[in-house]
C-alpha cells in the first residue's frame, strides 16, 4: 500500500482515538459525578476531596496491605541474598533459605491451616515418585489434583473440627488469608513439578541450536524463559525441599505469575541475568507511576462501583458501553499491579517469571492475541501442561473448549464463569476457521493487500464486541444478563450505539495494524 496514503490514515486515526477518549473521559466524569451518591465502594480519598472507588475486594485488600507487603518482602529478599552472597548458596542451599521463610510467612496467612497445605503437597510428592515413570501417570496426576481443587471450594479449605473434636480448637487459628483461594496457584505448581519431572529422561520440544539462531535472547548469550522451561534439570533437583520451595515460593505464592518446575530450578541454582539491576529497578519505578494512574482512575471515574451496584441497568447503551469499557480497563490495570508487584520482588530474589500482561488490553484485535497477553504466565503453563499434551493444533476446535473449561473451573465454581469459558469457545470458533481460510489466500498485489486489510479490520472489531461481552457475562453481569444485554442494544435506542462502537473498534483495529508494523520495521532493522 502506498506509503503517503497509510501516514494520512494513519493520521486520521489517531485524531479519531484522541476524540474517542476525550467523549469517553467527559462522560465518565459526568456519570461518576451524578450517580456518586448511589454507588456502593466508595470511600474517602486521597486526592482533594474525591472519594476512591475501592468497591473491587481484590483490590482493596492488595492496596490497604501494600506497605506491610513491601516491608515483608524487601525484608526477605534482603536476607535471601545475603545469604546467597555470603555462602556462595547454590540450588539446594538457597531452597532451604527460601523454603524457612516461605513458610514463616505462609504461617502468618494461614495460621494452623498450613497443615493441610503441607499434607496434600506431600501427598503430590509421593505421587510423582511412585508413578512419575509410569505411562499413565498423567491420567493419575490430574484425577488428584483436580479432586482437591474441587474439594477444597466445596468444602471451603476444611475444618480441624471435621476430624474430631480434640482438634476443632486449631479452627480458631485461621491466619489473615483463607489458605484454600491461594491453593489453585499450587495445584498448577503440583502438576508443573509432576509433569517436569515425568519429561525429565525425554528430548526437550525446543530444537535448541533453532532456537538459539532466532531467540534475540539466547543469542547475545543470555536464556530466554522458553529455553529455561523446556531444558530438563538434573534428577537432584527433583528433591522434597526444592520441590516444597517452588510450590510455596514466597514472592509468587499468592498470585503468581506461573513459573514451570524447570525455569525455578535453574535460576534458583544460576540467578537470572536477563534483566541488570538498573532494569529491575527501572522496572519497579515504572510500576509506581502505573500505581499513580490507577490511582486517578479510581478516584475520578467509578466505573467497578457502577459494575456491583447495579446501577448500569438504569443507564443509557451509550452510557451502558462507556461504563463496560471502563470496567475492563479497570480490571486490567488492577491485575497488571498486583502481577508485576509481585513478579517485581521475584526479579530481585534472581527468579525471572514470565510477564503476566506483555500487551495493553487496548492493542489486541483477536481472540488468540489476547489470551496471549492476559495472564500471559498462565496461558504458557495452559499450553505446555494441557493444550500440548491433548494434541495441541491438531485437534485445535476441540482442545479449546477443554482448557477454557478447566480455566473456569480453576478460578471457581460459579455458572457464570463457566458461560463465560463457554462463550469465548463459541468466539474462537469462527476466528479458526478464518484464520484456517485466510492462510490459503494469496495476497499478491495492492488491491488484494486493501481488501484483506479491511476485511480483518472488521473482523478484528466483531472480535473485540465478543470478547468484551464474554468478559461482562463472566465477570460483572453474569449469564442473566445475556438478556438484558440485547433488550438495550438491539432495539432503536440501541441500535446507533451498537453501530458507533463498532466502527470505534474498527477504527481501533486498523490503529493496531500500524503499530504492529511500526514494531515489526523496528525488528527487522
Amino acid at each position: 500500500m502506498d506509503k503517503s496514503w497509510r501516514q494520512r490514515e494513519l493520521v486520521f486515526l489517531l485524531l479519531y482515538a484522541v476524540i474517542f477518549y476525550v467523549i469517553i473521559i467527559r462522560y465518565s466524569l459526568q456519570l461518576s459525578h451524578d450517580h456518586y451518591n448511589k454507588l456502593y465502594g466508595l470511600r474517602p480519598g486521597l486526592i482533594s476531596s474525591q472519594l476512591n472507588d475501592v468497591s473491587d475486594a481484590q483490590w482493596r485488600n492488595f492496596r490497604s496491605n501494600l506497605p506491610i507487603l513491601t516491608f515483608v518482602f524487601g525484608f526477605f529478599t534482603l536476607v535471601a541474598n545475603i545469604l546467597r552472597a555470603f555462602y556462595n548458596l547454590k540450588a539446594e542451599g538457597m531452597s532451604i533459605v527460601w523454603l524457612m521463610i516461605s513458610l514463616a510467612y505462609l504461617s502468618y496467612l494461614h495460621g494452623a491451616f498450613i497443615v493441610f497445605i503441607l499434607s496434600i503437597t506431600s501427598a503430590n510428592f509421593l505421587l510423582v515418585k511412585i508413578f512419575g515413570r509410569t505411562k499413565y501417570f498423567p491420567f493419575v496426576l490430574w484425577v488428584f489434583n483436580l479432586s482437591f481443587l474441587l474439594c477444597n471450594r466445596v468444602y471451603e479449605g476444611y475444618s480441624f473440627a471435621s476430624f474430631g473434636n480434640r482438634w476443632a480448637y486449631l479452627d480458631k487459628f485461621r491466619g489473615t488469608f483463607r489458605w484454600h483461594i491461594c491453593f489453585n496457584f499450587v495445584v498448577l505448581r503440583m502438576i508443573s513439578f509432576g509433569y517436569d519431572y515425568h519429561w525429565s529422561d525425554h528430548n526437550a520440544y525446543v530444537d535448541q541450536e533453532k532456537h538459539i539462531r532466532h531467540c534475540t535472547t539466547c543469542s547475545s548469550g543470555k536464556t530466554c524463559y522458553r529455553m529455561l522451561q523446556e531444558r530438563s534439570v538434573g534428577i537432584d533437583k527433583f528433591s522434597y525441599t526444592l520441590y516444597l520451595c517452588y510450590l510455596l515460593f514466597a514472592p509468587l505464592y499468592i498470585a503468581g505469575p506461573i513459573i514451570s518446575f524447570n525455569a525455578f530450578a535453574s535460576q534458583l541454582d544460576t540467578p537470572q541475568k536477563s534483566y541488570t539491576l538498573k532494569q529491575v529497578v527501572w522496572y519497579g519505578f515504572r510500576w509506581v507511576l502505573s500505581l499513580f494512574l490507577m490511582e486517578i482512575m479510581t478516584h475520578f471515574f467509578y466505573y467497578n462501583a457502577f459494575a456491583i451496584s447495579g446501577i448500569w441497568k438504569q443507564l443509557s447503551p451509550m452510557e451502558v458501553f462507556i461504563v463496560g469499557y471502563g470496567v475492563l480497563n479497570f480490571m486490567w490495570l488492577k491485575f497488571f499491579l498486583i502481577w508485576r508487584y509481585f513478579r517485581f520482588w521475584a526479579l530481585v530474589s534472581g527468579i525471572e517469571a514470565p510477564e503476566n500482561m506483555p500487551r495493553c488490553i487496548n492493542n489486541c484485535y483477536n481472540l488468540e492475541s489476547f489470551w496471549k497477553n492476559w495472564h500471559a504466565s498462565f496461558n504458557k503453563w495452559l499450553v505446555r501442561y494441557m493444550y500440548i499434551p491433548l494434541g495441541g493444533s491438531r485437534r485445535k476446535l476441540l482442545n479449546v473448549w477443554v482448557v477454557f473449561t478447566f480455566v473456569a473451573i480453576w478460578h471457581d465454581l460459579e455458572w457464570k464463569l463457566l458461560s463465560w469459558a463457554w462463550l469465548t469457545c463459541i468466539f474462537f470458533i469462527p476466528e479458526m476457521i478464518v484464520k484456517s481460510a485466510a492462510t490459503s489466500i494469496k495476497v499478491d498485489n495492492v488491491f488484494k493487500e486493501f481488501i484483506f486489510r479491511e476485511l480483518s479490520a472488521v473482523a478484528g472489531a466483531i472480535t473485540i464486541t465478543c470478547l468484551m461481552v464474554a468478559n461482562l457475562v463472566g465477570f460483572v453481569i453474569g449469564p442473566s444478563g445475556i438478556n438484558w444485554l440485547k433488550s438495550v442494544f438491539l432495539q432503536a435506542e440501541g441500535l446507533p450505539t451498537l453501530f458507533g462502537l463498532f466502527v470505534t473498534f474498527y477504527i481501533g483495529t486498523k490503529l493496531m495494524f500500524h503499530v504492529s508494523d511500526s514494531k515489526q520495521r523496528i525488528h527487522q532493522s
